[in-house]
């Protein structure tokens, strides 16, 4: 079994930026770039949890580093570039990852590079609070991550993660666990960025919980016609995990709006409504959450 030392990160973002810094302390990380960023980050380097932030910074062109493992950690709207960009460091042995929210990204990965050396993964944890250049995050985190069928390279990331004391999860059903989320990121991610409220506010609006179960349902109407395992149990799952969630807790997409950058209901409410017209399943509510996002952020 070949292990990794070679990494390669696309995203120097909110979520990206924790696990560059963690990365960097014991493999060969390197940090894909294009030119201008290139520029942006050498003069001004991300701080997190205050400290400046230096990586190994390398152009797509680059043609001389192979990377053992890929983590994709930009925003929606970067993906299509960074698999794109990624190109001339996959070899026989890159095994990728992408800890984007939804549920579409590895299908792209799969068609570019194959299902051999694509991971179905996500990220779970505390948001990061970003402001400009600034990064701060408390250290709660996990990278949940499988396949849907036998893969060698489940155990090359797992004992990966295990030399760095990396956080992470392999779930029994990773395609379950990665619509559970689905199901909470397109209720409370998008109800919270239109009502601006945090968790607990959510969770003590009767309205508001009312309205995120209807959202909740719509979405597993959607993952049943998709053949997701054991979906009688998302509802219930869902909720569950909505209730630990700490009261304070601001969701990213709030957050962007906050700050006014673009969101991610293009990759919620916008897969949802397709996949409702693809299987012939209403979709009002995240019809009307995708309306209002979109005013929300012109």
């Amino acid at each position: 079994m070949n292990e990794i030392n070679n990494v390669l990160i696309c995203g120097l973002g909110a979520i990206g930026t924790i696990y560059a810094e963690i990365i960097k302390r014991s493999a060969n990380l390197k940090v894909l770039v294009d030119e201008n960023r290139l520029e942006k980050y050498k003069n001004n380097p991300i701080i997190f949890n205050g400290q400046s932030m230096e990586f190994d910074y390398i152009l797509p062109t680059c043609k001389d580093f192979k990377a053992d493992l890929v983590i994709i950690a930009t925003k929606y709207d970067g993906f299509f570039d960074a698999v794109k960009n990624i190109k001339n460091f996959v070899g026989d042995n890159t095994v990728i990852i992408s800890l984007l929210n939804g549920v579409t990204s590895e299908k792209y990965l799969v068609q570019e590079y194959g299902k051999e050396k694509v991971l179905y993964s996500y990220f779970i944890g505390h948001s990061s609070v970003r402001n400009g250049r600034s990064i701060v995050h408390d250290g709660v985190n996990k990278i949940v991550f499988g396949s849907p069928s036998a893969n060698i390279n489940v155990e090359r990331v797992k004992n990966f993660f295990n030399s760095l004391g990396m956080n992470y999860e392999i779930p029994e059903d990773i395609i379950y666990s990665l619509w559970l989320k689905f199901v909470l990121n397109v209720s409370c991610n998008q109800i919270s960025a239109v009502k601006g409220y945090t968790f607990g506010d959510i969770q003590s609006s009767d309205s508001c919980m009312k309205l995120v179960i209807n959202v909740m349902k719509e979405v597993i109407e959607i993952a049943k016609a998709e053949g997701v395992n054991n979906t009688d149990n998302l509802l219930d799952d869902a909720l569950k995990a909505l209730s630990i969630m700490s009261p304070e807790g601001k969701t990213s997409m709030l957050q962007d709006v906050e700050a006014g950058r673009k969101t991610e209901v293009d990759i919620f409410a916008g897969v949802v409504t397709e996949l409702g017209k693809k299987h012939g399943i209403k979709t009002p509510h995240n019809e009307a959450l995708k309306f209002a996002i979109e005013n929300l952020t012109r």
